[in-house]
């Protein structure tokens, strides 16, 4: 899959114009992160330093006042990426049906429950999880409108006669990021091939406003909900580096005068309550949706915390995502799904989506003790290149390649400790040409890898999925293709496409 841009890639001059115009577009349209240094302030700080020279050996010091950055634009690449039309439109077709499917599991507590058996005797993370999801189960379920917001990742596997397969990398039920700034990226895109004098391409890049479809379905659910003066709860971690992706979709619901409060694990725990009804209110105002942006990793919780996400569960607010649904994006229940026949058992009656569904999955091998497992630790330690071992972890950073996932192995594979990991295929893209920016850094020409993202939102009252809005039609028109069908779009972030109930969104 050739991006086009090589010659570009040549000219180092050119390349160092066009990251200060793209740095400064994404400055102008938004594509902006808190620092590391700072990720708690959106304020410009100073502090006071002192600086002591040397004079005719006699020693003085003077105040010196520096400025901290606080924020800056979020890294992207210079050019957009190129992604095969057929791909991208079976990523679209099958939204849909991982949504249904994320929702028939979170519903299936049979299922969660003798799939992570195993895995909650040695995962702890997990365990907690599900021990508030039997919790709530055992009181009774007291919310009646689900809401999720997903997004399903997927890379482009390479085969050997040269074509590309889209294949699932996972899918993120909890906090699944970047649909805000998402929405202001093309616009950077655009903007460099017009500076190129690239107008056919630049017009070629999808439009994208993920942060406005993911709001819609927040509102649905909060409409729903039945009561006007609530509010949505917004969980949120203390160091947010990525508060300017929130707020997109804050301000989207405003804008529908849906009013947003912030706050923290520890805020709830203080000073969130139920009344008799099971109607969660926080600082005395009720609380319809509870929208986490926090709580899926393990360092999100003290033993305070997992008390306050206790009480939202227990709580007839809509949460995104209730217990059950986190747990139904875990490693563990994406490896179980693809299983021979598990689809079938869970969408039964529906042998076209299943279809489509089992077509995305790479391979995917269980741990738990043994034949099985034992057979699967043995063939990843003999061709360690071909596979990815992965926690049931999500944020980023957390799975093992090559020899680190070998030594791993070799300490895991007599112990039950192994069932808290799976085995992965490892998928292989075909790597291409760009230059990456990011703040403190001179532009770099690097090969890349794309992943590709599918956003979703559905929303449940009782057993009937809402309908929210009709799908447009993709245009893949060959005529409007580039390098042998490959449409172009733009890199790493998210545009929408409407699907009947679902509504979903690209990110790449």
């Amino acid at each position: 899959m050739a991006t086009g841009w090589g010659s570009l890639l040549q000219d180092e001059q050119q390349l160092e114009e066009l990251a200060r115009q793209a740095v400064d577009r994404a400055l102008a349209e938004g594509v902006l992160l808190r620092t590391s240094q700072e990720p708690s302030s959106s304020d410009v700080s100073f502090i006071l330093m002192h600086r002591i020279p040397s004079v005719n050996g006699s020693q003085f010091s003077f105040p010196l006042l520096m400025a901290i950055l606080v924020v800056s634009y979020a890294p992207f690449t210079l050019f957009p990426s190129l992604v095969p039309s057929a791909l991208l439109e079976q990523a679209y077709a099958v939204q849909m049906d991982f949504n249904l499917l994320v929702d028939a599991v979170s519903q299936n507590a049979a299922f969660l429950e003798q799939t992570l058996s195993s895995t909650i005797k040695r995962d702890n993370f997990t365990a907690h999880l599900f021990d508030i999801h039997k919790q709530v189960l055992k009181e009774g379920i007291a919310q009646t409108v689900f809401l999720g917001l997903n997004r399903s990742d997927y890379m482009f596997q390479r085969n050997a006669d040269g074509s590309a397969a889209l294949k699932q990398i996972e899918i993120n039920t909890i906090s699944a990021s970047f649909g805000g700034l998402a929405s202001r990226t093309p616009a950077v895109h655009r903007h460099v091939l017009n500076v190129l004098g690239k107008t056919k391409e630049a017009a070629k890049i999808l439009s994208n406003n993920p942060s406005k479809g993911l709001a819609m379905g927040i509102a649905k659910a909060w409409e729903l909900y039945g009561s006007a003066n609530a509010r949505v709860l917004l969980i949120a971690q203390e160091k947010e580096r990525n508060i300017f992706d929130q707020r997109a979709i804050e301000n989207e619901l405003l804008a529908r005068n849906i009013h947003v409060i912030r706050r923290k694990f520890e805020d709830v725990s203080e000073k969130g309550s139920l009344d008799q009804d099971r109607r969660l209110f926080m600082d005395d105002q009720e609380v319809a949706v509870v929208y986490f942006r926090d709580g899926y990793m393990p360092s999100h919780y003290s033993p305070q915390n997992w008390g306050a996400r206790l009480l939202l569960e227990r709580s007839c607010a809509v949460k995104c995502p209730d217990i059950a649904t986190q747990l139904a994006g875990t490693k563990k229940v994406q490896q179980e799904l693809s299983r021979s026949g598990m689809l079938e058992v869970l969408l039964p009656g529906q042998p076209e989506a299943v279809a489509r569904l089992r077509a995305t999955f790479a391979g995917l091998y269980s741990l738990d003790m043994g034949e099985e497992g034992d057979q699967a630790i043995t063939e990843a330690i003999a061709a360690p290149s071909c596979f990815v071992l992965k926690p049931q972890r999500e944020g980023g950073g957390n799975n093992l390649y090559g020899e680190e996932m070998v030594q791993a192995l070799e300490r895991l594979k007599d112990s039950e400790e192994r069932a808290s990991y799976i085995l992965m295929e490892k998928i292989e893209p075909e790597p291409f040409g760009n230059c990456l920016l990011r703040p403190g850094s001179p532009a770099q020409v690097v090969q890349c890898i794309s992943e590709l993202g599918i956003f979703g939102v559905y929303v449940r009252l009782s057993q009937t999925f809402r309908r929210l809005q009709p799908r447009p039609q993709v245009d893949c028109n060959p005529r409007e293709t580039l390098n042998d069908n490959h449409q172009l779009s733009h890199s790493q972030i998210p545009g929408p496409q409407k699907l009947y109930e679902i509504i979903q969104y690209l990110l790449f």
